[in-house]
């Protein structure tokens, strides 16, 4: 297969970014999309040019690390699925296609397809955990914890944080990254102590960071890689008024 590339690139934060134009053939249908830029970066190294800049790591759909825009869908146009996941017969023989990084003022471009998602880290960092007390860890049925909770719990934690709602939301809203955090420790018992102050500082830390507000577009479900449903946020607003009536 034969594809045309419109890859943005940016030397670093500082200057200004384009689109810059490359042709990959004899791409294997069964080759995925970072092997597809590895291919390119491999030529591009042999012909003394720069190498693509991209996010990659465990590229098995779990790590959360990769992640950019291709022909304007984040991560690429099949649902549920992560860039790395993504593969090339997917795409039409002799496609245009065209490659971008996340676009939102808190994930600032640090070259070409890299951002910095330290915004992420901020908000998880606020209140993205639990309390416990030193020494050997309990047993594992020692609390119970209904079907139904533990399937929420369950269903909030597969997110794995890698900003697609953010590049997908008309205005750039961390809500479902944040509620699904949130979502994740209220359901459980081990997460009440901290329940009231966690949502209100995790809200606090997500507004800090310059995301916009969610305005029910439910294009960061569409997005997300691991399917996670708006409800999350709708139980984060649920949570951040009970927050406020127990001042």
């Amino acid at each position: 297969m034969n594809f045309a590339l419109e890859i943005w690139r940016q030397p670093n934060a500082d200057q200004p970014g384009h689109f810059a134009s490359y042709r990959v053939e004899d791409i294997s249908p069964d080759t995925s999309f970072l092997e597809m830029i590895d291919i390119l970066n491999e030529r591009l190294l042999e012909e003394g040019a720069e190498p693509i800049a991209f996010d990659h790591d465990c590229r098995e759909g779990i790590c959360g690390t990769c992640g950019c825009v291709v022909n304007g869908f984040a991560h690429g146009h099949e649902p549920g699925t992560t860039l790395c996941q993504l593969h090339m017969r997917s795409f039409k023989d002799g496609e245009t296609i065209i490659i971008e990084p996340w676009r939102s003022k808190a994930f600032p471009v640090l070259k070409d397809l890299v951002v910095n998602r330290d915004a992420f880290d901020r908000v998880i960092q606020s209140g993205g955990f639990i309390a416990v007390g030193a020494g050997s860890a309990h047993d594992a049925n020692a609390i119970p914890i209904s079907k139904d909770a533990a399937d929420l719990a369950m269903d909030a934690a597969a997110c794995i944080g890698c900003g697609a709602c953010v590049a997908a939301c008309p205005n750039a809203s961390a809500m479902l990254f944040t509620a699904a955090k949130v979502s994740q420790l209220a359901l459980l018992p081990q997460g009440q102590p901290e329940r009231t102050d966690r949502v209100k500082q995790m809200v606090t830390a997500m507004d800090t960071a310059g995301f916009g507000a969610c305005t029910n577009h439910r294009e960061c479900e569409a997005a997300c890689p691991k399917e996670i449903k708006t409800d999350f946020i709708a139980k984060l607003n649920r949570e951040l008024l009970r927050a406020a009536l127990r001042k």
